[in-house]
Order: structure tokens, then C-alpha cells, then sequence
């Protein structure tokens, strides 16, 4: 196994550590809070590591365009490996919240660093389009696996398995970038930019609490645990703004958003993520609540977006060597997905099986060039000293538009099981409320983003594209 192969492979073992941990631990979530109670904070072991791993993934990607990869990385490593432990031996729910936060602190670094690291050693224009599939391949790996594996460890070992698993691999792979991944100091030591990093880390900080609240039963938007945080959130982010307009090395250049395709690319990023949370969230839920399935088997049952977000991957990355163009191929994926959460409007508890799976697939499909291809159109647009930012604030409006989708989405859900439990029983409603969610998120959010990637620069890959230093200098 060459140099090259070993640190690829611990580039995506990174990235897939960090995504399979915000999917693993759904699936045993009611077993830990029977065990530790604390029903009241169940939320909050998500929120948590939510909120951590949004707001560092920013800071991680451009302090490691300043740094080097090599030191961030494995610094974001070591964090997670440290809080994963410490989650599998927490013995009550404050414990748990507090080490899972620690967690997040890590996860923010493991896959916008991984991703920059990846697309540096193997451009798309020089044969790297296949691995552009392969990390599409292992986001969707991750969420093929972490539903299964978080059941099977809970049903058949202990739920402190789901963290357990997460060490002896970050171990490996700790030792492998320690010992194969070259160090290369960044664009220079700079002075970090504290005012910036405290008042975005408050600022959304607040909104993730905010929307967190807002998707919990029974909160209006203006209700004060909804209201405050956000608004006090639009206020610190105004006030982030104006700093970053000031600062010598800002925590995040907003120069870059002069560039319209860089913009463009943000945006759909931003919205695509209303497609990729309401088919994972959603469809599981109505496979437990409404056909009654197990939560080991709603997450097999879900394999066919998985599988079709697999396979979408791969064909972007084929015909991104082949063509050197990523628009026309981001362009075409929307339309799938519209198409898919579409037909779920006919979602009901006698839907057949086969029916599903087409609708699911077609979801997939239109997720996959998503999750490879935009991140080398973002890499591309920007200069070589910005790749880790360029990845990180792509992986950070996901994750910002996934929270936001969640937020509108838990409004909708509970508004349809009011309405109509009463009247066709619980299971139906569940049907409903899936029929209604899936369609109304996923056509609004790819809608936007086909009309973002539409008017996008056609932009050719080069040799270099994503440019930056050979691969035995990237990091």
C-alpha cells in the first residue's frame, strides 16, 4: 500500500468517523435514556454535538489554511477519540451532553480537513473524479451503516458501543496521518482572530439553540426559548460581520462571497441539505411510527436512498474526469430530487414497497453528485490558500440549512398528527405527516438550488483544479 493510499485512507476513515457518529447514536437513543433517564434532555444529546461541530468546522478549515492540515487534524482527532470515550462511560444524562459537546469540538475538524486533504492529493482533472465519488460514497456509507450498527450494538452488546467503536479505529487512523501525512506550515502564523471566533461561536451558538427549540412540540416561533436565541443571534452575527470586514486575518474572509459562483455554490449547499434531512430524518420515522418497523429495521429499510446517493456519487465523479465540467451533472441532480420527494405526496401506510423504493432511489440519485460534486466546484472557486476554508463552509451551510429543516419541518409533522390522529388513528397520521414534510422540503429546497446552480459560471477544471501544493506537500 503506497504513501498516497494509506493517507486517503485515513482522510476518509476521518470523514466517515465524524458522519457515522451523528447517525449511530439515534438508533440507541431511547435505549440511553431509559438506562440514564433524563427523558427531558433527550434532544440535547444531539444538540450538543450539533452545536459544537457546526461552529468549530468554520474555525478548524481556516485556521488550517493558516497552520497546516497536519496539526489541526490531528487535533480534531484526538478530541473525538477522547470525548467518544468518555460518552461510552458517562453514568448520567449531564455527563453524557457535556462529553458529547467535547465530541463535537473534534467532529468539527474531521471532515472539512479530510476533505481539503483529499481533493488536494487527487485534482479531479488528473483521474481524481473517482475518489470525488468515493467521498460521496462514504457520507452515504455513513448513514447506511451508523442506523444498523447503532441498533445492533444496542439490541445485541451495550448502547456504550456506539462511542466505544469510534476508538480503536480514530487510533489507527491517528497513527497513520502521525506518521504518513507531511507537514507544510500554511500561508503563515498570524495572529488568530479572537473577537471574530467568540462572536461567531456565540452567534451560532444561539441560532442552533434556537432552531433546536423551535423543532421541539408545542414551540411557536415567538415563543421566548424560540425567539431570543435567534434574534439574539441575527444581532452577534451583524455585529460578526462588521468585524470581519476590519480584521487582518479574518476567521472567515468574506471577500470570498464577492465571488458569485463561490456564493452560488454556498446556497445550494444550504438548500440541498432541506432534501438530505427530510428523506434521513423522515423516512425512518415513518417506517418505526407507521409501519410499525424496528429502529434496526427502518434503518435497512432506507438503504435504497443510501444506496442511490452511493451511486450517484460515483457516476458525478466519472463524468467529472471524463467531461472536466461539474455544472451540467450538479444541474441534472435536482431535477431527481424534486421527482423523488415528489411522488412521497402519494405516501401513505399501504404504499407497496417497490413503489417506495423507486421514490427513494430517485432521492439518492439526485443527493449524491451533491455530496462530491459541490465540493469540487467550491474548492475550485476560490485561491489555493483558501481549500480548508473553501471545505469547511461548505460542510457548515449544510449543516446550518439541515437545522433550519428540521426547525420548519417539526412544525409541519406536528401540526398534520394534531389534525388527523383523531380522526384515522396515529399510524395513519405519521403516514400523513411524512407525505406531507418530505415533498414540501425536498421540492422547496431543490427548486432553489436547480435556479442557484442554473445561473452558476460554467467553470472548466484544470490540471490543478482544486489547486494547491503536489500531494507530498498538502498538508
Amino acid at each position: 500500500m503506497t504513501n498516497d493510499t494509506k493517507l486517503l485512507a485515513a482522510a476518509l476513515g476521518g470523514m466517515f468517523l465524524a458522519m457515522l457518529d451523528q447517525t449511530i447514536v439515534g438508533t440507541a437513543l431511547p435505549r440511553i435514556t431509559a438506562e440514564l433517564g433524563g427523558t427531558g434532555l433527550y434532544t440535547w444529546v444531539v444538540t450538543a454535538y450539533l452545536l459544537t461541530s457546526t461552529v468549530t468546522m468554520p474555525l478548524y478549515g481556516r485556521l488550517s489554511d493558516q497552520y497546516g492540515r497536519k496539526p489541526l487534524l490531528l487535533i480534531g482527532m484526538a478530541v473525538f477519540v477522547a470525548g467518544s470515550a468518555l460518552c461510552g462511560l458517562a453514568q448520567d444524562m449531564t455527563q453524557l451532553i457535556v462529553f458529547r459537546a467535547l465530541q463535537g469540538l473534534g467532529a468539527g475538524a474531521l471532515v472539512p480537513l479530510s476533505l481539503a486533504l483529499v481533493l488536494s492529493m487527487f485534482p479531479p482533472a488528473r483521474g481524481g473524479g473517482r475518489v470525488q465519488g468515493a467521498i460521496g460514497g462514504v457520507m452515504a456509507l455513513s448513514y447506511l451503516a451508523g442506523p444498523f450498527l447503532g441498533g445492533l450494538f444496542t439490541d445485541h452488546a451495550s448502547w456504550r458501543w456506539a462511542f466505544y467503536v469510534n476508538v480503536p479505529i480514530g487510533l489507527v487512523l491517528l497513527a497513520v496521518v502521525a506518521r504518513y501525512l507531511p507537514h507544510h506550515p500554511g500561508t503563515g502564523r498570524v495572529r488568530p482572530d479572537y473577537l471574530g471566533i467568540a462572536l461567531f461561536s456565540l452567534a451560532i451558538g444561539a441560532l442552533l439553540v434556537g432552531l433546536t427549540e423551535k423543532g421541539l412540540d408545542g414551540n411557536a416561533w415567538t415563543s421566548p426559548p424560540v425567539l431570543v436565541p435567534i434574534v439574539s443571534a441575527l444581532v452577534l452575527l451583524a455585529a460578526f460581520v462588521l468585524v470581519e470586514r476590519r480584521a487582518a486575518a479574518p476567521i472567515m474572509p468574506l471577500h470570498l462571497f464577492a465571488n458569485r459562483g463561490y456564493t452560488l455554490i454556498n446556497a445550494t449547499s444550504f438548500f440541498t441539505a432541506f432534501v438530505m434531512y427530510a428523506g434521513v430524518v423522515f423516512l425512518p420515522r415513518y417506517f418505526q411510527e407507521s409501519l410499525g418497523q424496528s429502529a434496526t429495521d427502518s434503518g435497512l429499510s432506507i438503504y435504497p436512498l443510501m444506496l442511490g446517493m452511493l451511486a450517484g456519487s460515483w457516476v458525478m465523479g466519472a463524468l467529472m474526469t471524463r467531461t472536466r465540467l461539474y455544472k451540467p451533472w450538479l444541474v441534472a441532480a435536482p431535477v431527481l430530487m424534486i421527482a423523488g420527494t415528489l411522488l412521497c405526496l402519494n405516501l401513505t401506510q399501504h404504499t407497496s414497497t417497490w413503489q417506495l423504493v423507486l421514490w427513494m432511489a430517485l432521492i439518492g440519485l439526485g443527493m449524491g453528485p451533491m455530496m462530491s460534486g459541490l465540493t469540487v466546484a467550491a474548492q475550485a472557486a476560490v485561491p489555493p490558500e483558501y481549500l480548508g476554508t473553501a471545505s469547511a463552509n461548505l460542510n457548515f451551510f449544510r449543516q446550518i440549512g439541515g437545522s433550519l429543516a428540521l426547525a420548519l419541518a417539526g412544525t409541519a409533522y406536528t401540526s398534520v398528527l394534531t389534525t388527523e390522529a383523531p380522526v384515522h388513528g396515529l399510524p395513519a397520521a405519521h403516514a400523513s405527516a411524512t407525505a406531507l414534510v418530505i415533498p414540501v422540503l425536498g421540492v422547496t429546497g431543490a427548486l432553489i438550488a436547480l435556479v442557484a446552480l442554473a445561473v452558476m459560471p460554467n467553470k472548466r477544471l484544470t490540471a490543478d483544479s482544486p489547486r494547491q501544493q503536489p500531494a507530498s506537500a498538502v498538508a
